[in-house]
């Protein structure tokens, strides 16, 4: 059982729900995100999703694309990225982290170090999870069996548009949890309407049998209680990004807790 099973699992059995914040690897400084990390598990997340910065990021919104093309720009790749993790796993042996991103980094990496040498690389570093928004699952079978030799989950995105069979085929090869996008478009967009949200989620349920994380919208604790009532974990992005980008140098990580601790009294309120 991956740590991310083992987690969620928990979390049900306490009536609970997960609270994931996604940040930018690199971003706002080189050599932040480890502190960043440590601070949002303090302030109650269960799971950590790390973007793998990436030149060309399809499904990402002007904020973490911004973030990310900073990132690109002090020099952060995958290599970076796993020596991020390290330095996470160094006094942090429960929290998953789930690195989310694009296949280009993954197969770069794999070119430059050898066949399946990401998901080796990854699982020394203590990577738990991984997301890459463009793997179709169709042809991911391989890719997933590699990763759950290696105590990894694949994740993977469902949206509004999903079709029930795009929806059987995500439930052959993910596990840990499925991330349905809550909006039609890219990371930080639009409006959350909950009550869409909480129409399709029990569609999505029909064909997944694993926790569904809710993301794309969640901006405060309201939306966040909100998403917390139908989904099993609730994801949040582009405003810790904006958070980390406002704050004085130095107090970026306290940012992201102040902000997350609010969230995570709200979920367990509610």
């Amino acid at each position: 059982m991956s740590r991310i099973e083992q987690t969620l699992k928990q979390l049900n059995t306490q009536g609970r729900k997960a609270l994931i914040p996604y940040v930018m690897a690199g971003f706002p400084h080189a050599n932040s995100t480890p502190e960043v990390m440590h601070r949002m598990v303090d302030a109650g997340a269960d799971i950590i999703e790390l973007g793998v910065p990436f030149s060309d990021p399809m499904a990402d919104g002007p904020v973490i694309q911004k973030a990310g093309e900073a990132a690109l720009r002090l020099g952060i790749g995958m290599s970076q990225v796993l020596e991020m993790v390290k330095k996470f796993r160094q006094t942090d042996s429960a929290t998953p982290v789930v690195l989310m991103g694009y296949a280009n980094p993954v197969e770069c990496y794999n070119l430059a170090h050898g066949a399946d040498a990401f998901v080796e690389h990854a699982a020394a570093a203590g990577v738990d999870g991984v997301l890459i928004v463009d793997y179709p699952p169709e042809e991911c079978e391989a890719f997933a069996a590699t990763l759950r030799a290696h105590q990894m989950d694949l994740i993977f995105l469902l949206a509004p548009t999903s079709t029930d069979a795009r929806m059987a085929q995500v439930a052959k090869v993910a596990s840990g949890y499925v991330y349905y996008v809550s909006l039609k478009g890219v990371t930080g967009a639009g409006h959350l309407d909950t009550d869409a949200v909480e129409a399709m989620l029990p569609r999505i349920r029909q064909h997944v049998h694993i926790p569904v994380g809710v993301g794309f919208g969640i901006r405060d604790a309201a939306t966040a209680c909100a998403v917390g009532k139908v989904a099993d974990a609730v994801v949040i992005g582009s405003r810790i990004i904006q958070l980390l980008e406002a704050a004085p140098i130095g107090q970026e990580a306290q940012a992201a807790h102040d902000f997350l601790l609010e969230i995570r009294q709200a979920l367990d309120a509610s």
